[in-house]
């Protein structure tokens, strides 16, 4: 299992995710407002603005202060935490 660094140390599991999206469209507003109310959001903005959206297959939406290509790009290339190996 791969984890993707979404900013402030908090990481999620790329096999996970659905689609990421902007949180800037009407239907986007609805569905965050949507899991609001049944506690499906997960806010890792840490107070910043929301520049991106992540749907996970188990209907969680997850609020990232960081942009969606930059997510991209890390699902792309592969780069995250769990890439190097430990010290010993």
């Amino acid at each position: 299992m791969k984890f993707i660094n979404i900013g402030f140390g908090n990481m999620v599991a790329s096999d996970r995710i659905i689609t990421i999206v902007s949180p800037d469209s009407a239907p986007v507003k609805r569905l965050i407002q949507d899991a609001k109310d049944t506690g499906r959001v997960i806010d890792v903005s840490c107070g910043r603005r929301t520049r991106s959206v992540i749907i996970t297959d188990s209907e969680h939406v997850i609020l990232c202060a960081i942009q969606a290509e930059t997510i991209a790009n890390r699902l792309d290339t592969g780069a995250s935490e769990d890439d190097e190996e430990p010290e010993e």
